[in-house]
């Protein structure tokens, strides 16, 4: 049964990689950008992305699982920040995808710390 769900859930999930891959689907704002098409797959992809990390931080089998997703959701921020500097034409947000990085840092750094039972000052 197991091995059925996940391959279930491997179909699915290429099936819509492929919908986004060879099937464009505007953006509202992206339609002034020259490499609107590329940017709005890449936004999706990281949507979809996003949405699978936080199925697994609602589902997730152990805190550890929960907090790799939250450092993975994090990460996809960041990418996230970056496609939106590169669409337009803007550096804040960079910066906001900079300061996201280095809280995601810290917060990382303060579960293992709680995972492990350890004080924060050692």
């Amino acid at each position: 049964m197991r091995a059925a769900r996940w391959a279930l859930g491997g179909v699915v999930l290429l099936a819509v990689l492929a919908l986004i891959i060879f099937r464009t689907y505007p953006v509202e704002f992206l339609e002034n950008v020259s490499d609107s098409d590329f940017a709005a797959r890449a936004l999706y992809i990281v949507l979809l992305s996003a949405l699978l990390c936080l199925f697994r931080i609602a589902r997730g089998p152990t805190s550890a699982d929960r907090i790799m997703a939250i450092d993975i959701l994090g990460i996809l921020i960041v990418g996230f920040c970056a496609i939106m500097a590169a669409v337009t034409d803007t550096g804040w947000y960079l910066d906001i995808g900079i300061a996201w990085a280095l809280q995601s840092f810290i917060a990382s750094l303060a579960f293992s710390k709680y995972l492990e039972r350890r004080r924060f000052d050692a």
